[in-house]
């Protein structure tokens, strides 16, 4: 009878663990949209700069939130732009200069394009939002 307790309580202390892991809530706001038309194109990375989410939002006052669910704990990045067309690509001018409103996680802008990927990571261990400016 001891050993059959013994056996449900550390049965149940093995069930409660798992219970008490929930998966993350990471919410992006993007702020700074010059206009309501088209749609944020986001991305979100993992720490080894790999692709793991893809997300479009819906524009709404100049501004867009978008839910990204069920992440775990660690280490993510994200870029997104605004796809004022709807063409799926970043449009620029002849000399390579964004045309359409981008960013990046840590509003991570350097002098000529992003700054360097570890700049734009930020660390997730509960649920999270960031407000991040858009640039044009």
């Amino acid at each position: 009878m001891i050993m059959i307790r013994t056996v449900l309580k550390l049965f149940a202390v093995f069930l409660a663990s798992f219970s008490t892991f929930s998966p993350i809530t990471l919410e992006i706001e993007v702020t700074g949209i010059r206009n309501n038309t088209g749609v944020i194109m986001l991305q979100v990375f993992d720490d080894h700069e790999t692709v793991i989410r893809q997300e479009k939002g819906v524009i709404s006052g100049n501004k867009c939130t978008i839910i990204i669910k069920d992440l775990n704990p660690g280490k993510y990045a994200v870029r997104y732009f605004h796809d004022e067309n709807l063409n799926g690509t970043l449009e620029t001018n002849k000399i390579g200069k964004p045309t359409e409103g981008y960013g990046f996680s840590n509003n991570a802008y350097g002098m000529f394009g992003p700054k360097p990927f570890k700049e734009w990571l930020f660390e997730v261990n509960e649920d999270t939002k960031l407000v991040l400016k858009t640039k044009y």
